[in-house]
């Protein structure tokens, strides 16, 4: 049933007709290592490599040519969800918000105002990756990718022993990389595949996914170039989580909306490109006071909108009990 996939005539990117050696090197260096990432790309991103449009646009024409395009029943399509796994987020009251708690091969987004308690989530995310399937876990480990400096191994150290689990063991599986701008952030996912392979990784974190788009990218003139790069790089993340079944957790920053009267004063950053990518969004925000947090559910594939609490311990993301909840009255 349906078209049968078209065989692939490039495997390599100086395989295409008019990439040569030098060109092929430029290309790698500014993130295009793939035939899919060149038939993905515009002819004002290939520019820069020291080629003219004609030359680019043949170059994309091929890459495009080369693609298989599959197509498969919706039946198929089922059978392929089965494979998705759920990951607990260590709160029974989120993982239920979620439909399970958070899913492999799809993007999840937890966006807030800054000490909401997102990175204690990721590092949260990190360790309960690492549980069997049977305890809410994936048994694999976590790539954790670090724009603002927040990664601490000591909530690590906590949260493990927390849940009975040997701290030194589980940092082995916590592979950490720090990025330094957003041209390095993007290289990290281009590069990561191997990385994922070897340490079966089953966790991709980006925290926080736009900090260093958003201060490397200011004025109207370059927010097409930034929701460009945005773009490419989610989408990346996104062919990586379901290639390996992973889960992808990105957080975001939020702004605010001077002129939001009726609607939410304030707003995760990123616009459109950023919300229509990823699958789930959850807006975290703080109670009236105290360690405990309300998660939104904002928007989702199959799922209500809806809210549960849950609290920061010392310990990590936990549920909140009874008591927690006479003391809010």
């Amino acid at each position: 049933m349906g078209l049968e996939p078209a065989k692939r005539k490039y495997e390599f990117i100086e395989d295409i007709p008019g990439v040569g050696p030098a060109t092929a090197d430029k290309l790698r260096e500014m993130g295009f290592h793939t035939i899919e990432s060149l038939a993905t790309a515009t002819v004002k991103e290939l520019i820069p490599a020291g080629i003219g449009e004609k030359q680019a646009q043949r170059i994309i024409s091929e890459a495009r040519d080369s693609i298989a395009l599959t197509f498969i029943p919706a039946k198929e399509l089922i059978r392929m969800r089965q494979n998705v796994l759920r990951l607990t987020t260590g709160s029974k009251a989120i993982d239920e918000l979620l439909g399970g708690g958070i899913e492999t091969q799809t993007i999840t987004e937890f966006y807030g105002e800054y000490g909401v308690g997102k990175s204690v989530l990721c590092h949260q995310l990190s360790v309960n990756v690492q549980l069997p399937l049977d305890k809410g876990g994936l048994d694999g480990g976590a790539l954790y990718v670090d724009t603002e400096q927040t990664f601490r191994p000591e909530w690590i150290v906590r949260m493990s022993q927390d849940l009975g689990l040997d701290p030194d063991s589980v940092s082995q599986r916590i592979i950490y990389s720090e990025a330094y701008n957003s041209d390095h952030q993007i290289l990290i996912l281009e590069k990561a595949d191997r990385i994922i392979k070897e340490n079966n990784i089953k966790l991709i974190i980006i925290d926080s996914l736009t900090a260093h788009f958003r201060s490397e990218y200011l004025g109207r003139e370059m927010l097409a170039e930034r929701q460009q790069k945005l773009n490419n790089h989610m989408h990346k993340l996104l062919r990586l989580a379901r290639a390996f079944n992973a889960a992808a957790v990105v957080t975001n920053q939020v702004m605010a909306k001077p002129d939001a009267f009726f609607s939410a004063p304030l707003e995760a950053v990123g616009g459109h490109i950023v919300a229509h990518t990823s699958h789930t969004r959850v807006f975290v925000r703080k109670a009236a006071s105290g360690p405990v947090r309300i998660a939104k559910l904002v928007s989702s594939p199959y799922l209500p909108e809806g809210e549960s609490v849950f609290k920061i311990t010392s310990s990590g993301v936990k549920d909140v009990t009874e008591e927690d909840q006479k003391k809010r009255r």
